[in-house]
């Protein structure tokens, strides 16, 4: 398998090759600063400058089976991990973004990042508690999880508005996986798809104008690697929905937030099955 980490322009429509490699790595972040990315693979994560020039590793101390749930903090400072080395299923540490000792957040377990509150005070993920997959936001300084949803279907993917107004996720209560969007209190939950695709991952652009998500063929139910899959960006209502482009990809894509500060490029993983 090989991997080609890739930036999309909206504006442009152009895609550029950022680097490629014969490893598995996936979910890249966009640093605060807009100068690197941040990537998983083999279990650690590194930062990958944008010339294309070889990753680096961060130092993640004794969490070396990190997956591809992890993102930095709005101020740039911290990055979230998901890791299991400590307890053998996944659990999310804080640490700085220059690599150090990871802080355990989540006691409850899996739970499986994926987005930051604009204020940099709250974490949201996904929590499978009893075999069911729910959405929880919990302080960065760890203590009590609150409870999003309630076993309605499978529930994933958490990510925040820029304004942190809603919570954006992707759920299978009416039968096919879908996205929708919750107030962080729990409130006004809201249906933003209605297609035909297997929807997933939706992220909210920073700039407050876009939603991107990953859409497998309808009668995908999970989120499987090396399958055909397309990019859709659509209005933050689900509104003017259309496909970006195809691509062989789904799991490790993007997982996690993935935009640029600006708002107009994202990043994401393409892969290329062996021949």
């Amino acid at each position: 398998m090989r991997s080609s980490v890739e930036i999309h322009d909206i504006l442009t429509g152009k895609t550029r090759v950022v680097w490629q490699t014969d490893r598995l790595v996936e979910a890249p972040n966009w640093s605060r600063d807009g100068e690197h990315l941040i990537i998983n693979g083999d279990g650690r994560l590194y930062r990958l400058s944008l010339d294309g020039s070889e990753p680096v590793e961060i130092d993640t101390g004794f969490a070396t089976l990190c997956n591809n749930d992890h993102g930095l903090s709005p101020d740039g400072k911290t990055i979230a991990i998901s890791d299991k080395t400590e307890f053998g299923k996944s659990a999310i540490y804080l640490l700085p973004a220059e690599g150090g000792t990871p802080r355990l957040v989540t006691r409850n377990l899996p739970s499986y990042w994926h987005g930051w509150s604009p204020d940099g005070k709250t974490l949201s993920y996904c929590g499978i508690r009893d075999q069911v997959f729910d959405i929880y936001t919990i302080s960065v300084d760890g203590g009590e999880e609150r409870r999003l949803t309630h076993g309605e279907g499978r529930n994933d993917g958490p990510d925040w508005s820029a304004d942190g107004e809603w919570i954006y996720f992707n759920s299978s209560r009416t039968g096919q996986m879908q996205i929708w969007r919750i107030r962080p209190d729990g409130r006004d939950v809201t249906r933003i798809t209605d297609s035909p695709y297997g929807d997933w991952f939706p992220h909210p652009s920073p700039d407050g104008k876009h939603l991107l998500v990953l859409s497998y063929d309808g009668d995908v139910f999970d989120h499987p690697r090396d399958l055909d899959v397309r990019l859709r960006l659509m209005d933050m209502d689900g509104g003017n929905a259309r496909i970006l482009f195809a691509l062989f990809g789904g799991q490790g894509t993007i997982n996690v937030p993935n935009w640029a500060p600006t708002g107009n490029r994202f990043a994401f993983v393409r892969y290329e099955p062996e021949s």
